[in-house]
């Protein structure tokens, strides 16, 4: 086993099979010791958040799998908080996908002039490079082929991957009295197919409950419930 890459929440190593495997770490987002999952700098660590992550992810996971759904999880060690996954290839140096189902967040900042919060978006999606430099940038389709990181065969697809993802993770959701607002996933290549890759973790998605955000700490412990 070969340590390839230190991430700011999880490390990844080579294994002998070919495939990788991901070490969640405790620790977590955030700025001036405050948690924050949209910050792109490490601010605290918390105490069994790597596991706990994980085990958000491997539910999900499971979940995608049963409904025929590709991803990069093989399996998981919960007790040494490791994922083993496929070699995924990040698009570019790596692509978020967001999608929306109500208007919160970095979307309403942008859109305020002609959208009220909580208003309804129909399963929108949004895709940023993830660059935090320069505040992960927000970019289209026409934008990812002109740079040569995605074709418009490979945007439509991921983009109708993330749709039928985006709905199985609200269904789950809804089912334990939780409304997802928005969801940020990562999409790689493998076998000629854009795959989900990365993690399903609390801390990617905005959830309410009775029309209050649930913060991701509270919100793992009612999804692992």
């Amino acid at each position: 086993m070969k340590e390839v890459y230190q991430g700011k929440t999880k490390d990844v190593f080579a294994l002998d099979n070919g495939n990788y495997l991901l070490k969640f770490k405790d620790d977590v987002t955030g700025t001036d010791g405050v948690f924050d999952p949209g910050a792109n700098t490490v601010g605290l660590s918390i105490d069994g958040i790597g596991k706990a992550n994980l085990e958000v992810s491997v539910y999900f996971f499971e979940i995608l799998k049963k409904a025929g759904i590709q991803t990069h999880y093989v399996s998981a060690d919960i007790e040494n908080s490791t994922m083993q996954v496929l070699p995924a290839t990040p698009f570019g140096k790596g692509l978020e996908v967001i999608c929306r189902n109500r208007a919160v967040g970095s979307f309403l900042r942008r859109y305020g002039a002609y959208v009220q919060e909580g208003a309804p978006l129909s399963s929108y999606v949004e895709m940023t490079l993830k660059d935090d430099d320069r505040g992960d940038p927000l970019i289209t389709c026409e934008g990812l082929a002109a740079l040569g990181i995605m074709t418009p065969e490979q945007f439509e697809a991921t983009k109708a991957e993330t749709v039928r993802i985006n709905q199985i993770i609200t269904d789950t959701l809804k089912e334990k009295g939780l409304d997802l607002y928005d969801i940020k996933f990562e999409f790689g290549f493998y076998q000629g197919k854009a795959i989900l890759i990365d993690e399903i973790a609390s801390g990617n998605m905005r959830v309410y409950q009775n029309g209050k955000a649930v913060d991701p700490m509270d919100l793992t412990r009612l999804i692992l419930a």
